[in-house]
């Protein structure tokens, strides 16, 4: 790969204010295609979910999918857009072997949605307010398959292969005004925002948003311009970023590069960029097209799209409540700060403890398990918690067993591993492995007893006062118990076979 020149971050933001847009394609999840009838489920064997539609063959027309209009009026609605009264599609031409009818059916300068904006908070509460520009429809191309190179891009490639089942998947293309303002902040910001609108996106269920499927990326466009100019710079646009963490590395190499090219009194390409996960660096891709060289033209096979004003209020009526309203209420129901709500969302965790204490649990149990025996565990794994396989309802059902003293929470977490390797429910795993609290008085009497008979100096600390060593004859009865005692009950016996008063 090519060395490419960067300043620090820090002297690339001494010297330049940076300008982003950002450019969000959401996969939706309706069962079909936006212009045919052919189904949109993932796995299937390459092209065979497509026709003569989707293929471009002479002859076949595209009819419209309302599903995907009714998504696309709800997306325009969280983010507070207006919501036009006529639309209609437009075809986007260019050559590329992965769409097949050699232009995109799109949406130009007649969008669905446009003028809104998003709310978004950053890591120390501050909330930074992205606009949108506009939000339209348009179709997904197939997919490219390199073979024989060391990259999988077509650069070294000996082949492609084409798989023409993604062409046509409706998409709707979220595109941000220009993000000024945001200084040091920027790659934060575009964090941020990307996270609240996957949030908002899978909050409305038009979408999953799983970046890692493709089925939401981020385009990133930057450009700096020197501090206390008004002129927007020349642009890059980092296609195609699939993750949260990308995007802000991405916008942050982009300045460090753009700000070493300039300072070394070079021009900026306008060019589209590929990110390497591996290191965070873009790579050139090709010159970026201007919306001319595209010849957009009104699609003459599709008719306008009028969305009915009472259609529309009755949809914004049915919105559900939107990601950051229901975390601010989230946060003052489970009584924790902004900085833990923060950690919560970041760890994906927030529906997860929702479930859970639906299943019964209480808030804070549900957060302790949750962001931490299962969050290691996740970490552990290189998997997100979602991914872990245990329910809400196995987790409620574990904070209950610690509620009602048959397990402590050194045999939860082994509860917890047990249903994690396949053994079952938590009920299961306790009658398995025989895990379940020492609850027998007698037993726990005989415990103490030895302990105390084997410990007789630490005892002697404990009658003439020192409490705090009881400790130590604890742990005594925990390790002969194997930690299947109840810690505050051995404490409380230990006491009472000293007579002293705790």
């Amino acid at each position: 790969m090519t060395t490419i020149d960067l300043v620090s971050y820090e002297d690339a933001l001494a010297s330049y204010d940076p300008v982003m847009g950002l450019e969000v394609h959401v996969e939706l999840g309706t069962r079909t295609k936006m212009f045919c009838g052919c189904s949109t489920e993932l796995g299937a064997e390459p092209n065979s979910q497509t026709c003569p539609t989707c293929l471009g063959l002479p002859g076949s027309l595209p009819v419209v999918n309302a599903i995907g209009v009714e998504s696309a009026v709800k997306i325009g609605l969280a983010l507070h857009c207006e919501i036009a009264e006529w639309c209609r599609f437009a075809r986007k031409n260019y050559f590329y072997p992965d769409m097949p009818k050699n232009f995109q059916t799109s949406q130009y300068d007649e969008p669905i949605a446009f003028n809104g904006y998003l709310d978004v908070q950053l890591e120390d509460g501050e909330i930074f307010r992205v606009e949108i520009e506009r939000a339209h429809m348009e179709e997904d191309t197939g997919k490219s398959l390199h073979v024989g190179g060391a990259t999988g891009r077509i650069h070294g490639a000996s082949h492609s292969l084409l798989d023409y089942n993604r062409a046509g998947i409706p998409l709707i293309e979220i595109v941000t005004k220009p993000i000024e303002g945001a200084g040091a902040r920027a790659p934060e910001v575009a964090k941020a925002y990307v996270a609240e609108l996957r949030e908002l996106i899978k909050a409305l269920g038009v979408s999953e948003a799983r970046m890692e499927q493709g089925q939401m990326r981020c385009d990133v466009n930057l450009s700096l311009r020197p501090n206390g100019t008004e002129k927007f710079g020349t642009r890059s646009e980092t296609k195609n970023v699939n993750s949260l963490r990308s995007v802000e590395r991405a916008a942050r190499f982009e300045i460090q590069r753009h700000a070493a090219v300039l300072s070394s009194g070079g021009t900026i390409v306008q060019e589209t960029r590929h990110f390497h996960e591996e290191d965070g660096s873009t790579t050139a891709g090709r010159i970026k097209d201007n919306a001319e060289d595209y010849r957009y033209f009104p699609e003459p096979d599709l008719v306008p799209v009028a969305p009915a004003r009472e259609w529309v209020e009755e949809l914004r009526k049915g919105l559900p409540e939107l990601p950051r309203v229901r975390r601010n209420r989230l946060r003052e129901e489970w009584g924790v700060s902004e900085h833990d709500m923060q950690s919560i969302l970041n760890a994906g965790a927030v529906d997860l403890i929702v479930a859970t204490i639906d299943a019964g649990a209480d808030a804070a149990s549900a957060r302790k398990w949750w962001m931490g025996e299962l969050a290691r565990r996740a970490n552990e794994a290189g998997t997100d918690l979602a991914a872990l396989k245990i329910t809400p309802e196995q987790v409620a059902r574990v904070c209950a067993l610690v509620a009602e003293g048959s397990l402590n929470d050194k045999l939860a977490r082994q509860v917890i591993e047990g249903v994690l390797a396949g053994e079952g429910d938590p009920d299961a795993v306790v009658a398995g492995r025989g895990l379940a609290v020492v609850s027998d008085e007698g037993a726990l009497g005989t415990a103490v007893d030895e302990a105390i008979a084997a410990n007789a100096g630490i005892a002697d600390k404990i009658r003439s006062g020192k409490v705090a060593a009881a400790g130590a004859l604890v742990g005594a009865v925990m390790k002969a118990t194997r930690g299947q005692a109840d810690a505050a009950r051995v404490r409380e016996l230990i006491l009472e076979k000293l007579g002293v008063e705790g």
